[in-house]
């Protein structure tokens, strides 16, 4: 078991507090106006406990088992990423492989092996997957098909394993601990996506990018990342090894990376004409939908943090 250290036992209690506060306000809301309809909502909050209860106790279990918990995180991802994706049918041993880059990428990072975590699957892994299509022989599609899956595994792969990584990092607080790492950039990052909404709500009038996410508003972004980076600089010096400026910097560039990865998938589902990647989780859609805005958080906070504490 991992011992939980005080700030990141204070913080999971925070996140349950908050859910704990939206159960009650979404039945208010229901007792108050009976006839309106919060079945989404309910099935979001809903979500939000089975989510956070199974993300806690993976969390509190081991390292090595919430090493794999991510790595299976990596699979599901990547299952819903190819099914909404064309890949040629010949391509099928190629996509084989890129799930067999999964358990050996999440190996590195049990081992705590950096530099084969760091290069394996950009390197590697991206060198293997065009010869394999290669070898099949067939040419017609092959530069999208290629492309498709590479980014695939860089984005459902490669970024999500930054998040097990942190687990792996040297103690520099240990009143937070490895777990206060992880929290600090999943915490954040789904906070983030909160504050751009609320503040898009409120105050949004001049729309960034329509044809991509017609919500997105220039109030919502710049009144997210203001108060994603403020939060982010009082939460880094009790969760990470990171000081009050150094945190500012991360929720910076949390802030800016969450709504990449957020319009990116955006993008993805517009081009493709749906509107969620799948139905996995009721009331947000599928695993893509709820993870989007990490895949770009995640790579960024763990680089960052490693250049500046490691």
């Amino acid at each position: 078991m991992f011992d939980l250290p005080p700030h990141s036992a204070y913080a999971m209690a925070a996140v349950l507090g908050l859910l704990v506060i939206a159960s009650v306000i979404r039945l208010v809301l229901r007792w108050r106006k009976p006839d309106k309809d919060y079945t989404e909502l309910r099935q979001r909050i809903q979500s939000w406990w089975w989510m956070v209860g199974v993300l806690f106790v993976v969390l509190a279990a081991n390292k090595n088992i919430a090493i794999a918990f991510f790595g299976f995180l990596s699979f599901l991802a990547l299952k819903e990423f190819l099914s909404i994706l064309s890949v040629r049918q010949a391509d099928r041993r190629a996509v084989f492989w890129a799930y067999v880059a999964i358990p050996l990428q999440y190996y590195w990072v049990s081992i705590g092996w950096y530099g084969m975590f760091i290069i394996f699957i950009p390197v590697f892994v991206f060198l293997f997957l065009p010869m394999r299509m290669v070898l099949i022989g067939e040419t017609k599609g092959f530069i999208r098909s290629a492309g498709t899956l590479h980014w695939a595994v860089m984005l459902t792969v490669f970024s999500i394993s930054h998040i097990a990584y942190l687990l792996t990092l040297p103690v520099k607080n240990p009143d937070a601990g490895a777990l206060g790492l992880v929290l600090f950039i999943l915490f954040m990052t789904q906070f983030n996506d909160v504050c751009q909404y609320v503040w898009g709500k409120m105050l949004g009038r001049h729309k960034i990018i329509p044809k991509v996410s017609p919500n997105k508003t220039w109030e919502g972004f710049i009144g997210g990342v203001g108060t994603i980076t403020l939060c982010a600089g009082f939460a880094a010096p009790l969760l990470t090894p990171l000081t009050f400026s150094q945190g500012l910097v991360a929720g910076l560039l949390i802030g800016i990376g969450g709504f990449i990865g957020d319009v990116v998938i955006s993008s993805v589902k517009r081009d493709l004409q749906i509107k969620d990647t799948g139905t996995l989780i009721p009331g947000h859609g599928g695993i893509l939908d709820r993870i989007d805005s990490l895949l770009y958080t995640a790579p960024l906070f763990f680089h960052y943090l490693y250049y500046v504490a490691y």
